[in-house]
């Protein structure tokens, strides 16, 4: 299962934010996974669930945001829409597709509390 993987890089990533940017909790993580992008979106939910507690991420929304699959038709030289890596060309029919979009996961935004909202880490 590499969505434990993943979630592992993504809490990895939160947690260097964590440190740079001085914040406390994840209130709410976005991520933003492609269609073309090969993860489960269930098992990396379940992942993610796993790994929080006692975390920056324990207790944070998760929303997960799908970006469409596109890829360029080497036959027909269209930029085109496409659900699935081994789809053909809506265009022409074509095979020979080169997958251009869709095929990323990244941490689209962090809504964060940071230390100075926590009255127990307040100083003074």
């Amino acid at each position: 299962m590499h969505e434990l993987s993943l979630a592992g890089g993504i809490l990895r990533v939160v947690e260097e934010a964590a440190q740079r940017e001085r914040f406390v909790r994840v209130k709410r993580l976005t991520l933003a996974v492609g269609t073309l992008a090969g993860i489960e979106v269930d098992a990396l939910r379940f992942a993610l669930d796993a790994i929080a507690p006692g975390t920056v991420l324990a207790g944070a929304d998760v929303v997960v945001e799908s970006e469409a699959g596109t890829a360029w038709c080497l036959a027909c030289q269209a930029s085109v829409a496409i659900e699935a890596r081994a789809e053909p060309c809506p265009a022409c029919g074509s095979g020979w597709l080169q997958a251009t979009g869709g095929t990323e996961l990244r941490v689209k935004d962090l809504v964060v509390e940071d230390a100075c909202a926590d009255p127990a880490l307040q100083l003074g």
